[in-house]
């Protein structure tokens, strides 16, 4: 997936990212942060609400090194990823996600073209337009660029979910101002709200015609069948429920491997110990 023309962007030119293959570039991340970011980008992904009978095509916002995406990629859809980091791009690129790439400041603006996307995700990256790091950087002004050229680029009755970190009330109010400002509607959804660690927010934003604001994890009454996945230190997908295989399974592998092969990448042939387990070493 790409596009012919280069789209330009407030304050220059935005460039399609490819990165620099064979660069030994690497973002040492603990398994902890990993496991955080996918449960993070499984709840948004969730949230969106996306039809299940058809693959869509998503934006994330602050993709950095494509965690958030291979998630997207496992539930079928496609996606293109944003990022103002040219070093997490780089470490996207030798990761061989399967999205497309962008180089851009989201600060100023979204530079697709109008009902582009069928949704959009965010992983704690928003709360950064809040931060003035130039002189000529305005937070409001920023923030009120990239939710209304966000709005124009998604389609109408889809939805944006954000997941922030808001320093204080005030940051948290300056972007639910703006989003609003930019023709959203929405509110946000605050999963486990008495916990001090596992606390989350998520902004829910409707374009077009205002939804039913999800509720949030961790916030029904006793004795009640919660309404959405949990998420436990030990997660299992059963194939069964929701028609995906088992990931790091075999079947997983030779799925993303036929992914792969469908969008012209080179992999390797299929044998009789692709995804077989290798005995420890001692």
């Amino acid at each position: 997936m790409g596009w012919g023309s280069r789209p330009e962007a407030e304050g220059g030119q935005v460039l399609p990212w490819r990165g620099a293959r064979g660069c030994p570039l690497s973002v040492p991340r603990s398994s902890r942060v990993v496991e955080i970011q996918s449960q993070m980008s499984e709840r948004a992904v969730e949230l969106l609400g996306l039809p299940e009978d058809r693959p869509c095509l998503l934006l994330d916002v602050g993709c950095g090194s494509g965690l958030s995406g291979d998630y997207i990629s496992e539930e079928g859809h496609y996606w293109i990823g944003m990022d103002i980091s040219p070093a997490m791009l780089d470490v996207a690129v030798e990761r061989e996600v399967e999205g497309d790439l962008l180089l851009a400041d989201v600060g100023h603006g979204i530079p697709f073209r109008a009902g582009m996307f069928d949704g959009c995700i965010s992983i704690s990256a928003v709360q950064w337009l809040c931060n003035a790091d130039k002189k000529s950087h305005s937070p409001p002004k920023r923030l009120y660029r990239f939710f209304s050229t966000l709005y124009t680029a998604l389609a109408r009755g889809s939805r944006a979910v954000l997941q922030l970190y808001p320093e204080n009330s005030e940051q948290l109010e300056l972007i639910t101002a703006q989003a609003m400002r930019a023709g959203f509607t929405g509110g946000m959804v605050v999963d486990y709200p008495n916990s001090a660690k596992a606390k989350k927010f998520f902004l829910c934003l409707f374009v077009g015609a205002s939804g039913t604001l999800p509720k949030g994890l961790g916030t029904e009454c006793a004795g009640e069948e919660p309404h959405q996945a949990k998420f436990t230190n030990e997660r299992t997908r059963f194939k069964n429920i929701k028609g995906k295989s088992v990931k790091k399974s075999r079947d997983w592998i030779l799925e993303k491997k036929e992914r792969r092969r469908r969008q012209g990448k080179e992999v390797r042939a299929d044998t009789k110990y692709t995804g077989r387990k290798r005995r420890p070493r001692f």
